[in-house]
This record gives C-alpha cells, structure tokens and sequence, in this order.
C-alpha cells in the first residue's frame, strides 16, 4: 500500500525537483488543508497555521531531494511541518509546568459520557481552551502519536513533564467539556 501511494506522487515530486512551479502548486494543493490542520492544532492561532505552514512548505521545496521514498510522502512532509511548528512555539516560550516525578504518573480517571459518544467539534472547541503547553503535548501524544520520551526530547523537558502535561490536558478537557454540557 505504501508503495502504491508513494508512487502517485513520483511524477509530480520528481517535476517539483526540476523546479516546476505548477508541480509545487499541485503537491501544495494536495497536501496543504491535511497540514494546516496539524499547524493549527499545535498553534491554535489561524494567522500562525498560515505562517508555520508557509514556512513548512518552503523548507519542503527547497530540501525535496533529500525525500528518497522510503515512507509516504505525506508522512514525510508532515515530520517537516510538526518539526516547524515546535520551533514556532519554542519561539514563543510556551510554558510548561514543572512536576515531581511522583506527581507524573499520577493517573487521571478516564472520562465518562452517559451516551458514549463526543460530539468531534466540541473536542475541538475544548481543545482551543486548553493552555499551549498543555495542547501542544496532548497534540503530540495523542494524535500525532508521539510517546513521552519522544516529546520530551522534542521539547526540551522531561519525560515526566510530558506525562503530567499530558494528565494535566485530559483533566482540564474533561472540565472545559462538563462545563460545556451544564452551560448548553
């Protein structure tokens, strides 16, 4: 399968090599609303989802001979987009609270719906809500897929850090989402 994707998109990344600018538009086309959504996940500012993905694309084009295929060329661009936007937010200062290491694997009990269903959009909503750093490593661990010691490395903290930031955005998720429900 991966083949067979990598594949679709030879000719048009081989053209982008050769500096076909309507290949390079065609690759953004196909690529770029997927990307802006990861950028604005991280960034949680439409103006700085623009902005990363500009500069996400930009670094894409100019080091295109350096993708050999070895892996999908989405997944690829992506690595490229989640790496500018950690430096966007490193940029920034994002805080990110300190924690004993006893304190980090404290674990949260996991939230309860009476219909077992969320609404996607109100996730989303809530998620807005959330403190950058708390986003940010939510973002990272659970839907991008990184584990803790992966964004500990990419943060700069440790990985207990990560954990308890992580607890920390499904405990106030969980209250920003309860609110929601009592306030509706």
């Amino acid at each position: 399968m991966g083949e067979k994707f990598q594949n679709i998109h030879a000719e048009v990344i081989a053209r982008c090599l050769q500096g076909d600018r309507y290949a390079q538009s065609q690759l953004y086309k196909l690529y770029s609303k997927a990307m802006f959504n990861v950028c604005y996940r991280m960034t949680n500012n439409f103006d700085d989802a623009e902005d990363v993905l500009q500069e996400a694309f930009i670094s894409a084009f100019r080091n295109l001979q350096s993708y050999k295929g070895d892996a999908a060329f989405g997944a690829w661009l992506k690595r490229i987009v989640i790496n500018k936007a950690i430096n966007f937010i490193k940029k920034k200062q994002v805080e990110f609270a300190e924690v004993q290491d006893n304190i980090a694997d404290e674990e949260y009990p996991p939230v309860e719906y009476t219909n077992g269903m969320m609404d996607v959009n109100r996730v989303k909503r809530a998620l807005t809500l959330l403190p950058d750093g708390y986003r940010l490593v939510f973002s990272l661990y659970l839907i991008e897929g990184y584990d803790h010691s992966e964004i500990a490395q990419i943060l700069g903290i440790t990985e207990s850090t990560s954990k308890s930031q992580f607890n920390r955005s499904k405990k106030k998720l969980k209250e920003i989402l309860q609110k929601e429900v009592i306030y509706e």
